[in-house]
């Protein structure tokens, strides 16, 4: 086997392997998981529970779960995009052309007095979207990263691609 000196080494394509990743398959199943766990609930006890709240908490509550619904099927949007990866239905560059159509914004904190009026599982259904859409976001800032410039040596600091990557993902965050 023929040994490549640090000169010719090339950098790992990380985009292109995550979608065949047990990461990605642990994200995949934990968001579609959600997903369905945040329809069953709307559609059952959370319609039940919003009957029983007084007005400007049952208006909260619709608009609070309009939030959660938005937010999860864009997640959703992404994560099946990423699935066709894997699956070999389309390449890396189409699922970055598609993906412009899916907007993985920064989640919004929402006034803690409206939320603090939600029923508690309409709650921990919302924190729980939110915990995913970061992960999601950093993952999307990780996979499309820009990659080293051709005329940069390919002897240069490994540390530098990686603090690249960490400036993208918080200019994503707006921070």
């Amino acid at each position: 086997m023929k040994e490549r000196s640090a000169d010719e080494a090339l950098p790992i394509a990380f985009g292109e392997r995550l979608a065949g990743s047990q990461a990605f398959a642990a994200l995949f199943r934990d968001g579609m998981g959600l997903v369905e766990e945040t329809a069953a609930y709307l559609d059952g006890p959370g319609r039940q529970e919003s009957k029983k709240l007084e007005r400007n908490a049952a208006l909260a509550y619709a608009t609070e779960s309009m939030r959660l619904t938005t937010r999860l099927m864009q997640l959703a949007s992404w994560l099946l995009l990423h699935r066709a990866v894997k699956e070999g239905e389309m390449s890396l560059a189409q699922a970055n052309k598609e993906k412009t159509k899916v907007k993985l914004a920064a989640g919004e904190p929402g006034d803690p007095e409206t939320i603090k009026v939600l029923p508690e599982r309409l709650r921990d259904l919302i924190d729980r979207s939110k915990k995913l859409n970061d992960q999601v976001r950093r993952l999307d800032a990780n996979i499309y990263a820009p990659p080293l410039a051709p005329d940069k040596p390919q002897g240069s600091n490994p540390v530098v691609r990686q603090l690249g990557l960490l400036k993208a993902a918080f200019e994503q965050d707006g921070h």
